[in-house]
């Protein structure tokens, strides 16, 4: 059976054929390539490990939860891009992003350095 060129050498040259999009939490994530017992391939995403939380010395904003916030908002706000929330909760320690919205008046981290959101949209620390 011939080999199954892997996504990143396959489609990389045409637009809009990877994956996920570049936005996407997974968009870096290596694709793996399992093989079924009838050999039919399976592309997959293999796992993807979180960043270390951000440290107080590093650009970080705190913003206070408000009442009807969701994870979406705080991505367009901050990151310029609705979908890219998961930056912020790999930012925060939860485990459903939902987590970071649910509690009005809880602080949750902001990190810094993204293309596109507002800068010190939040309360700063």
């Amino acid at each position: 059976m011939a080999g199954i060129e892997p996504y990143e050498s396959a489609l990389d040259e045409i637009p809009g054929a990877h994956p996920y999009p570049r936005s996407s939490r997974y968009h870096d994530a290596e694709i793996g390539v399992h093989i079924q017992p009838d050999g039919t391939p399976v592309r997959y995403a293999k796992r993807r490990l979180l960043p270390p939380l951000p440290t107080r010395d590093e650009d970080i904003t705190d913003h206070t939860v408000s009442s009807g916030e969701r994870p979406d908002h705080l991505g367009q706000r901050y990151v310029g891009d609705p979908a890219a929330w998961w930056r912020i909760a790999d930012a925060n320690p939860v485990l459903d992003p939902r987590e970071l919205t649910a509690e009005p008046g809880r602080h949750i981290d902001i990190p810094g350095g993204f293309a596109g959101g507002v800068p010190g949209g939040g309360h700063g620390r």
